[in-house]
């Protein structure tokens, strides 16, 4: 089981980044669009003053039962425990052990 404060900061993180996604794409756009170089720079302040934790690229996956972050599968979103007990139980359609 993964630390509450952690499980509570990841949850926070997912907040920011709702909260400023659309500033930020259009921020980005700007940039693009503007070829004056001294725009450009008062553009990406603008982008650098928004919360370091507003980036996507921030966020931790985490299986949403144990709130674990590492070993976590994408296609389940369990952890590697939580993944071999569930599929040992039979929870998980289409999932068998393997033996050869």
């Amino acid at each position: 089981m993964a630390k509450k404060n952690m499980i509570q900061r990841e949850i926070k993180r997912k907040k920011l980044v709702e909260k400023n996604k659309k500033k930020r794409a259009f921020l980005k756009s700007q940039t693009k669009k503007n070829s004056d170089f001294t725009k450009q720079i008062e553009i990406q302040r603008e982008l650098q003053k928004l919360p370091r934790n507003s980036l996507p690229i921030r966020q931790r996956n985490r299986c949403w039962i144990t709130g674990r972050s590492r070993g976590f599968y994408n296609d389940f979103g369990l952890s590697r425990h939580i993944l071999r007990e569930m599929s040992h139980e039979c929870l998980l359609p289409g999932v068998k052990k393997s033996s050869w």
